[in-house]
């Protein structure tokens, strides 16, 4: 494989989720063989992906005639049928998959998909619950959470350091987070450094706890 083709991905369960993980796969480079039940779905996104099937994969045979033992990574995007995203998990694992990513709607699923066979499992709609109970606060514009008390957030410039440069407001210090860069109207993003002076309508990118965050945002 060439150094710019990127690894071909299955995609299995073609609801908000999964088209979303597939049809951004394909902007990004990647050949991806979509898969789904539904014959609505299938026709939907059939002018999206590489390749795209109406399939049972729960089925260990079905998943084999698919080729699925010659792709190194695959993602279960299969909603709220857990019988379904488990029994495809095994199917994938005992087809000797490398990398298999799945959907889990509450912990008790994913901690059934970890043991079946899954290398990853994500909470799609846990995360987005949290990232909008943090985006209610008016100052947080975006934010990303690491699952382990740290983040990365895009928030106005709080009062305490405009007009000041980074390194006479000491962030890091005062409220135990870091600038990694500046975003100022008509301007491109620009990477922080200590002589990098904040504007009152300037946006920051700062990383860091959540709780340290809220409180740098919320500052004045």
């Amino acid at each position: 494989m060439s150094a710019n083709k990127r690894e071909p991905v299955l995609v299995i369960g073609l609801g908000r989720f999964g088209s979303a993980v597939a049809t951004s796969l394909q902007r990004m480079g990647h050949e991806v063989l979509g898969a789904d039940t539904s014959p609505s779905l299938v026709q939907k996104y059939a002018g999206d992906l590489t390749q795209i099937v109406e399939a049972d994969c729960t089925d260990y045979d079905c998943l084999k005639k698919l080729g699925a033992a010659d792709f190194k990574s695959a993602v279960v995007a299969i909603g709220s049928d857990i019988e379904a995203s488990v029994l495809t998990v095994l199917a994938l694992s005992d087809l000797g998959v490398t990398s298999i990513w799945a959907k889990a709607i509450n912990e008790k699923h994913g901690r059934i998909l970890e043991r079946t066979g899954a290398h990853h499992v994500v909470f799609p709609e846990a995360r987005m619950g949290e990232r909008v109970a943090h985006l209610l606060n008016e100052r947080l514009l975006d934010f990303i959470s690491f699952g382990d008390e740290f983040a990365i957030a895009k928030l106005k410039a709080p009062a305490p350091i405009v007009g000041l440069p980074l390194v006479t407001s000491e962030c890091r210090k005062k409220f135990g987070v870091t600038v990694i860069g500046v975003k100022r109207a008509g301007e491109d993003f620009i990477h922080a450094v200590p002589d990098t002076i904040v504007f009152p309508e300037d946006e920051l990118v700062v990383s860091g706890r959540i709780e340290n965050i809220e409180s740098f945002a919320s500052s004045s």
